[in-house]
């Protein structure tokens, strides 16, 4: 049996289902897509802006999560509060019911709306499902869902309700209650069928794949199994990615067209190869080591080369900054938008990982990180600068050509080669450097897209001065 992975728009590899072929690096192999995160944009904000996300060179859309979810009373109209004690965006991670529509991204319709539009762009809507936990107030899920996977006392695991105290732990991992958040019995064939019953309608509305939220807290089949909740094995990812079916419900398209990954966030004790075996994984160390680099503005002492995961990079979601690292902690908030940007050029010019731009909200300062704190409103204007927009359609242009990395002596210029075909070279520095670095391009004089400014290369070496924090797209011609 053979498994297909979608790396980009027409172009297929063929991978056998094992996870060992899943952490082996095929070097010939390159990820041409985009992800841009339209992270608390609502419907029809996305929809109003497809051809500018088109037209900036995105290939898939990541939305918010969908499904009903908890809306208290004032709720629903700014991300965070001005206190900055709750965060009205964390509502929409607190599922209430699988059903598609919440007062946060809109209505079914409006929904059908975007994709509509999305089809229209040749955009695939990729949407953030989270089947591991509900809504913290356990009395504002809905009637239908507890009824549907067989009452209360069968929508959680057993501990479902105890607070992880140690997230190194596998069984606390896995069966209790992360962030607090109640750990949903996703082992419990009538919550799959559920489940997958809401999956299914996603899939006919044209859904084209799902980021899957705290993946690493649903088990796989080494994890502990809740025997005490009747759980016999951990199947639910066999369900979810349609190696099984469930009470007659089955994933009503071929898992190998859709494109799937999960937030298994890298710590001790995660069995990543046996993740892999089902989804391609979040790059969450690598993003670290990259937000260090570019905090530090240069890259010595730091590997920003390898991907620092068990998995191969052809199956990775990259990413400078998620929603979490700017939302929670604010771990990445601090960083400009300048520093975000040429992180994100060397990211997506690689040559292997699918790189996912997140979309920080309109109006945001690193004083005032919510910006002009509206929820369903469009992003700033990051995601189509024209440094973003240029490598964007870059990465598509290097289809099959490998990577070449190379460092300046100071660590301060990353030139990311394309075979004989292009290159990106990125100043990380708050200073001016020159690039003197080797390169695949011929010798001869080259123009950078952007900017219009002039590189040279002689003698396999491209010479020229980069002004601080900017990066430059050279193609052959």
């Amino acid at each position: 049996m053979k498994k297909f992975l979608v790396l980009s728009l027409g172009a297929v590899l063929t991978l056998p289902v094992s996870a060992k072929d899943r952490v082996t690096h095929n070097p010939n192999v390159t990820n041409d897509e985009t992800i841009l995160h339209a992270w608390s944009w609502n419907f029809p904000t996305i929809a109003d802006n497809m051809k500018k996300i088109a037209d900036a060179g995105f290939s898939m859309v990541q939305t918010s999560p969908v499904q009903n979810c908890y809306a208290p009373e004032g709720s629903g109209k700014k991300i965070f509060d001005e206190n900055e004690t709750e965060g009205n965006w964390y509502y929409y991670y607190q599922p209430t019911d699988w059903k598609i529509g919440n007062n946060i991204l809109g209505s079914k319709e409006q929904m059908q709306q975007m994709m509509d539009s999305a089809a229209k762009y040749n955009i695939k809507i990729i949407v953030d499902v989270l089947p591991n936990h509900t809504a913290f107030d356990v009395d504002a899920v809905s009637e239908d869902f507890y009824n549907a996977v067989g009452g209360r006392d069968k929508m959680f695991h057993s501990n479902g309700l105890q607070p992880v105290k140690d997230y190194n732990d596998r069984l606390e991992c896995t069966l209790w209650a992360s962030g607090a958040l109640p750990d949903v019995n996703t082992e419990n064939p009538a919550f799959q069928k559920y489940y997958m019953q809401f999956v299914n309608e996603l899939l006919a509305m044209g859904v084209k794949g799902f980021r899957y939220d705290t993946a690493k807290h649903i088990g796989v089949h080494s994890d502990p199994v809740d025997t005490a909740a009747g759980v016999k094995e951990n199947d639910f990812w066999d369900v979810a990615t349609g190696r099984k079916s469930v009470g007659g419900v089955h994933l009503a398209v071929p898992y190998d067209d859709l494109f799937v990954y999960g937030e298994v966030l890298q710590d001790r004790n995660v069995p990543e190869a046996e993740y892999a075996d089902y989804f391609g994984q979040t790059a969450s160390g690598y993003g670290h080591i990259l937000r260090e680099a570019l905090e530090k503005g240069n890259i010595n002492g730091l590997d920003l080369i390898n991907w620092h995961h068990t998995s191969a990079p052809e199956y990775l979601t990259t990413w400078v900054e998620s929603h979490d690292t700017y939302a929670n902690a604010h771990e990445s908030a601090h960083l400009t938008d300048d520093q975000i940007r040429v992180g994100w050029v060397f990211l997506t010019a690689r040559q292997n990982g699918t790189p996912l731009f997140f979309s920080r909200p309109m109006g945001s300062t690193r004083q005032q990180y919510w910006g002009d704190n509206i929820l369903g409103a469009r992003g700033n204007d990051e995601f189509f600068h024209p440094e973003v927009m240029a490598v964007n359609k870059f990465r598509r242009q290097m289809s099959g050509q490998k990577e070449d990395v190379q460092i300046s002596p100071n660590g301060e210029v990353l030139l990311v080669n394309r075979g004989k075909k292009g290159a990106a070279v990125v100043n990380i520095a708050k200073i001016a450097n020159s690039v003197n670095l080797p390169t695949g391009l011929p010798d001869g004089t080259y123009k950078d897209i952007v900017y219009g400014k002039e590189f040279k290369v002689k003698k396999g070496i491209l010479h020229g001065i980069l002004a601080p924090q900017r990066s430059y797209i050279l193609v052959k011609k």
